[in-house]
């Protein structure tokens, strides 16, 4: 039996929809194009950047297992939200 892990990756932007596309179409250097991560299980919005900084500052430092309860509490089956936010 072969097991992929599942990376995550965690950041702030002020244009989630452009981002994604950059993600998705590896117009991004860094983390995200060098593990292949393509797609969005999981956002939140936030009216401030300076909250959404602390909120990225506190995930980050959270474990594996607490990202994963976050991210299957609403979406179990890690399908791409991608589409639903266009």
């Amino acid at each position: 039996m072969v097991f992929m892990e599942q990376y995550i990756y965690i950041g702030v932007t002020s244009n989630l929809v452009k981002r994604i596309y950059e993600h998705k179409n590896s117009m991004v250097d860094g983390f995200s194009k060098r593990h292949g991560l393509k797609l969005l299980v999981y956002y939140e919005v936030y009216e401030s950047i300076y909250n959404a900084i602390e909120r990225e500052k506190y995930l980050k430092r959270k474990s594996r297992s607490y990202k994963l309860r976050l991210i299957e509490k609403d979406n179990l089956k890690w399908e791409d939200l991608y589409d639903g936010i266009l």
